[in-house]
C-alpha cells in the first residue's frame, strides 16, 4: 500500500488532495526527516502519550499512598489491573485477562497473589460447572470501599489543582476518545 501524505495532511483544510508522484514522494521524506532532525527528542517529552501516561502514573501513585494511608500497605498498581476489571458480582478468568489485555497465564498469577491477601476468590460458575468465577470477598470488597475512596481524593486534589473547567473538559475528552476502547464493555458492544 503506497502511503500518500498529501491526502493526510490536507483533509479537512478546503485543500484539493492528490496522489503524490514517486519524486514528490521522496522530497516530502527528504523534508519530513530533517524537521524530525531539527526537533531532535524533544518530541518524546511532550507527545500526547508521554503526557497521558506521567498523569496516569501521577494519579495512581497518589491512590497507592492514600490505600497505603488507609491500612492498605500491600497494595501495588498490578492489583489494579484484576480488581479495576473485576466485576463485583463475579468475572471468569477469560474476561479479566481481556479486559486487563494480559494474557490468562498472567491474570491467573495476579489472581493467586489477590488470593492470598484475602482480596477473592473463586468460585464455581453456576452456569457451567467446569468454569470458575473470580469474586470480591468481604475483606476484598472492603478493600474496594477504600480504594473507590482513594480515588475519590486524589481525583478531588487533580481538580482543585487544575481548576474545575479544565477538570470536566479532560473527563469528557477522554471519555469520548477512549469510549470504543473500554475493556469493561465486550467486543460485540462496541
Amino acid at each position: 500500500m503506497r502511503f500518500e501524505p498529501a491526502l493526510a495532511r490536507t483533509a479537512g483544510r478546503g485543500v484539493k488532495s492528490r496522489v503524490l508522484g514517486e519524486g514528490e514522494l521522496a522530497q516530502w521524506r527528504m523534508v519530513s526527516l530533517k524537521t524530525k532532525a531539527k526537533q531532535g527528542s524533544a518530541w518524546r517529552h511532550g507527545n500526547i502519550g508521554r503526557l497521558l501516561n506521567n498523569g496516569v502514573r501521577r494519579f495512581e501513585g497518589r491512590v497507592l499512598e492514600l490505600m497505603e494511608e488507609a491500612g492498605y500497605s500491600q497494595t501495588r498498581i498490578a492489583h489494579v489491573n484484576l480488581t479495576r476489571n473485576l466485576d463485583v458480582e463475579g468475572t471468569r478468568l477469560t474476561e479479566l485477562a481481556r479486559r486487563a489485555s494480559m494474557s490468562k497465564q498472567a491474570m491467573g498469577e495476579l489472581v493467586e497473589l489477590c488470593e492470598t491477601m484475602k482480596l477473592v476468590t473463586r468460585v464455581a460458575d453456576p452456569s457451567d460447572g467446569r468454569a470458575r468465577i473470580i469474586k470480591f470477598t468481604q475483606p476484598g470488597l472492603q478493600w474496594l470501599d477504600a480504594f473507590r475512596a482513594a480515588v475519590d481524593v486524589a481525583e478531588g486534589e487533580m481538580r482543585k489543582e487544575l481548576g474545575a473547567a479544565a477538570m470536566d473538559t479532560l473527563t469528557k475528552a477522554l471519555a469520548v476518545y477512549g469510549a470504543n476502547f473500554d475493556t469493561l464493555n465486550a467486543p460485540e458492544d462496541r
